[in-house]
């Protein structure tokens, strides 16, 4: 676990996974935050357009000319989040991985809150959500969370608990 214990940054790449499904609205933004991040190391951007119907592969081809720590990656259709985050890892070339999702919803100021547990020792892993209280919370978000948990508690009813009858299929 402290393979990277007080590691020296400045010496590491972050690669910086960037799934994109038709987020031409949000992604030009999201691409200049994420490059003006604070970091005390180097980083690269693997974007990853996943069959986009909108703008956003244009967005990401043109960004990539005008900076060379953008790599872009584009599936000819859309294969889903998972298989846009497996394709990237395939052209990761830095010593650690943050993946960032295209729609604006996690702030890349935040890198560095992200990376201090593993730099320092005290994890191998850091997994972000939007749920947990961290340093700032939004108002916002005890609505989301309180529906989300709601639905899941209905959706996890038993079925005979809810007179409902399912068909049954015979398997010969």
């Amino acid at each position: 676990m402290d393979r990277y214990a007080d590691t020296d940054l400045t010496r590491q790449t972050l690669s910086i996974v960037i799934p994109v499904y038709n987020e031409a609205r949000t992604l030009r933004a999201l691409i200049e935050r994420v490059l003006r991040a604070p970091l005390p190391m180097e980083r690269e951007l693997i974007v990853v357009d996943d069959g986009s119907t909108d703008d956003s592969q244009a967005i990401i081809m043109s960004m990539a000319a005008e900076d060379d720590r953008i790599r872009p990656v584009c599936h000819e259709h859309n294969q889903g989040k998972g298989a846009a985050i497996r394709t990237a890892l395939e052209h990761v070339t830095g010593d650690w991985i943050i993946i960032q999702d295209a729609d604006l919803e996690y702030d890349p100021q935040e890198y560095t809150i992200l990376l201090e547990p593993v730099r320092t020792g005290l994890a191998d892993a850091v997994f972000g959500s939007r749920f947990l209280v961290g340093k700032y919370t939004r108002v916002l978000f005890f609505w989301h969370k309180a529906l989300n948990n709601a639905l899941t508690l209905i959706t996890n009813i038993p079925v005979s608990y809810t007179h409902l009858t399912l068909p049954t299929k015979r398997i010969v």
